[in-house]
């Protein structure tokens, strides 16, 4: 079902805290919540339809409605991973399409940081009849290793430089300066990416994410209803959604499903990679990122090391201004589920409400993209393009 324009993201709200010791991450869910339903200038009694994935307590979508007391006729718990939040607003848009809700409520939390969890540097414990499991599991295989092995082999495939991807993490840096908000404020140098202790060779301490506690928000409606608020018109004009496994042995670690939710979104959207003007690019380590730019288009196979070079990725600076609120390198980075963040700041853009030093000026066209799982051996990816009417 098309979706191009046919849903607008009303309310987004990203909670301020980054540690948060005295809630649940129910309670954090319902403050999200209650900060989107305000920005969209809306009471939770509007809400028809709600969408969380597995950071929600309980059984998830039924725990949550009934702790906030809402009363959906359609509901939605997608769980891939990072990119979950971007598949749940094409789901939202594609349900509000079908007439099956009007305005759709979607939210996430996490408390990683307050649990001690260490996402990147523990293997992955699945339950054991995933088909994966024996196979993998006693290898002790993490995130940090796995997408390390990504960062080799396009390494040597490429000529891919560690003082290149250290670029990403320094261009997220120079935006979360201007974020109050931001886990890490400090602006980065290459060096300073390099000088950093090796978690997993190629990628050091700095090549990784942060890890937080926190949440966001989003509220998504039908155009008409969109119109009748007081807010900036953000509308989904295209989406796509893929998976990428091994396929028996047949699997490139130089490439992840963006290719292919990439494709989808922007031959919905009718527009290409050299018309959106901001990106919001999941960025759990800096590999990810820069696999991701190469996989959407914004550079070939192989060249996204010297696309990112040199502040390519900073706003005022740069070809192509990305997270500019300083991502999850810097910024934000709850529940092992951050493609939330990555909407809420394209939105941000497109309504001109980014900080004054990073927004992009006149943003029309913005891109988010979110990968869930693991680059080394099955994920799921989304991307939607959004632009302002």
């Amino acid at each position: 079902m098309t979706i191009h324009g046919r849903a607008y993201v009303v309310g987004a709200y990203e909670h301020p805290t980054r540690k948060a010791p005295d809630r649940s991450v129910a309670q954090l869910h319902a403050e999200v919540a209650q900060g989107a339903l305000l920005d969209a200038g809306l009471s939770k009694d509007d809400i028809d339809g709600y969408f969380c994935s597995a950071d929600a307590p309980g059984m998830g979508p039924t725990s949550m409605v009934e702790y906030l007391n809402l009363r959906p006729r359609h509901i939605d718990s997608t769980d891939i991973g990072g990119a979950s939040y971007l598949s749940l607003v094409s789901h939202a848009a594609q349900a509000i399409a079908a007439g099956k809700c009007n305005i759709a409520l979607i939210t996430l939390a996490g408390r990683p940081r307050s649990e001690g969890v260490a996402t990147g540097i523990t293997p992955k414990l699945r339950n054991p009849s995933q088909p994966d499991f024996q196979w993998e599991y006693p290898y002790g295989i993490a995130n940090a290793n796995g997408y390390a092995m990504c960062a080799k082999r396009h390494m040597h495939q490429y000529g891919t430089t560690s003082e290149q991807l250290a670029w990403i993490k320094v261009a997220a840096s120079h935006h979360a300066q201007h974020n109050p908000n931001a886990l890490l404020r400090q602006v980065l140098t290459v060096q300073d990416v390099l000088d950093s202790p090796m978690v997993a060779d190629p990628l050091h301490r700095l090549d990784c994410c942060v890890v937080t506690d926190g949440g966001g928000a989003l509220i998504v409606t039908r155009p008409e209803i969109a119109r009748s608020l007081q807010r900036p018109l953000v509308k989904l004009i295209g989406a796509g959604e893929a998976v990428k496994h091994q396929a028996g042995g047949y699997f490139d670690l130089t490439t992840s499903g963006a290719r292919w939710s990439g494709a989808q979104a922007f031959a919905e959207a009718g527009v290409t990679p050299a018309d959106i003007q901001y990106a919001s690019i999941y960025d759990s380590f800096t590999i990810t990122v820069l696999i991701q730019l190469e996989d959407l288009g914004f550079c070939a196979p192989g060249q996204g090391g010297a696309f990112v070079a040199d502040g390519n990725l900073i706003s005022g600076v740069g070809k192509l201004p990305f997270n500019t609120d300083g991502g999850g390198l810097c910024n934000n980075h709850p529940a092992n589920r951050g493609g939330m963040t990555k909407v809420i700041e394209a939105v941000r853009q497109l309504r001109g409400e980014a900080h004054p030093a990073v927004q992009v000026r006149d943003c029309k066209l913005a891109l988010a993209q979110g990968t869930g799982g693991m680059l080394a051996t099955r994920h799921g990816s989304a991307t939607l393009i959004l632009e302002r009417e």
